[in-house]
């Protein structure tokens, strides 16, 4: 039996995410209570477009209810941080009524020192169960944040994920592709060389693809632009419109490809380099949960997203709570394919 992933604006069952509780990421009260009101933001947000399943630790429903309302479900179980994207699983559908869940290796995002995973890498399998879906297991150490699908058969990758040496050490670029295909249903892979340089911090992903590139619809992908030269990400988004620009897909269709300006700011209030992108958007019924970062280039993304997605209601969400702790939207939100 042969199945994919559908690309992120097919039907949608619900969405998954995970409740910020104390860890590493969050480091006193303040930023913890900080973290869930960004992340309920996101949740009722999503939830005017299609149910939404929150995972929250052991002893916090109430708060989570609390933030979150009435209309968000709440489900127990034990939690290391809050990157559904990431910990959750790559649900993929056989075209004939038939649901799995994709359980990739989850190891802190390349082992990172500050990470926990005892829980977290078992959090596939249980949304998994609670969505009564039977689970495809991979040797890959992988995440939902590192892949990005056009649901034709095209994939984007980034070589320090997959092959970085902190996630799958001695696999060649082949071995991870001929996984990748196998599992998502994909037979091109599109390789970007790295991720944005603040991706590379304290708590980045060490490259994440989705907050680079993305596919809108077959044949078209959102790049993120950074356009100021004094940011390092100048010279790498060149680098990604270049290839991109040089790409075909799975169909041999010519990539069309659109510049998504970055935010104007370009460091943080502890002077390091942001990473901050409207990429890292998720599509859901109807509807584009968009990040914004209190910039003048907010409501120019928002133009954009509307342009391409013309039947969906753009929603714009403050993320920068969220990319502090490194990630985005995207990062926390997990789809289930309606099927």
């Amino acid at each position: 039996m042969t199945f994919r992933m559908p690309p992120e604006w097919a039907p949608h069952e619900r969405t998954w995410m995970a409740w910020p509780g104390p860890n590493p990421t969050f480091t006193n009260d303040e930023e913890l209570a900080e973290a869930r009101a960004a992340w309920a933001a996101v949740a009722r947000a999503v939830r005017r477009f299609e149910p939404v399943t929150m995972v929250h630790g052991p002893g916090q429903g109430d708060t989570a209810r609390e933030l979150l309302g009435p209309d968000v479900d709440l489900v127990e179980r034990e939690l290391d941080d809050a990157w559904m994207r990431d910990v959750g699983p790559t649900f993929v559908t056989d075209g004939q009524g038939g649901l799995a869940a994709v359980d990739w290796v989850f190891n802190g995002w390349g082992a990172q020192e500050w990470a926990r995973w005892e829980h977290d890498s078992k959090v596939a399998r249980h949304v998994a169960d609670l969505a009564g879906t039977p689970v495809l297991s991979s040797p890959l150490v992988n995440e939902g944040g590192a892949i990005h699908v056009d649901g034709q058969g095209t994939v984007l990758l980034t070589d320090t994920v997959q092959l970085g040496p902190g996630r799958n050490a001695g696999w060649t670029r082949e071995q991870v592709e001929a996984e990748i295909h196998a599992k998502l249903g994909t037979t091109k892979a599109i390789w970007l060389p790295h991720g944005l340089t603040g991706d590379y911090g304290r708590y980045g992903t060490r490259g994440h693809v989705d907050i680079v590139a993305a596919f809108a619809r077959p044949g078209t992908v959102v790049v993120h632009s950074q356009r100021d030269p004094r940011h390092p990400d100048y010279a790498r988004s060149q680098t990604y419109l270049e290839i991109l620009r040089g790409q075909t897909d799975a169909k041999g269709r010519r990539l069309e490809v659109v510049e998504v300006p970055a935010p104007t700011v370009l460091k943080d209030d502890n002077g390091d380099w942001v990473d901050y992108s409207y990429i890292n958007h998720y599509l859901c019924n109807g509807g584009v949960v968009l990040c914004s970062f209190g910039d003048p280039n907010d409501e120019l993304a928002a133009g954009v997203f509307r342009r391409l997605f013309p039947e969906r209601t753009v929603t714009l969400v403050d993320a920068r709570t969220i990319f502090a702790g490194g990630g985005g939207i995207h990062c926390i939100t997990q789809q289930q394919p309606k099927i």
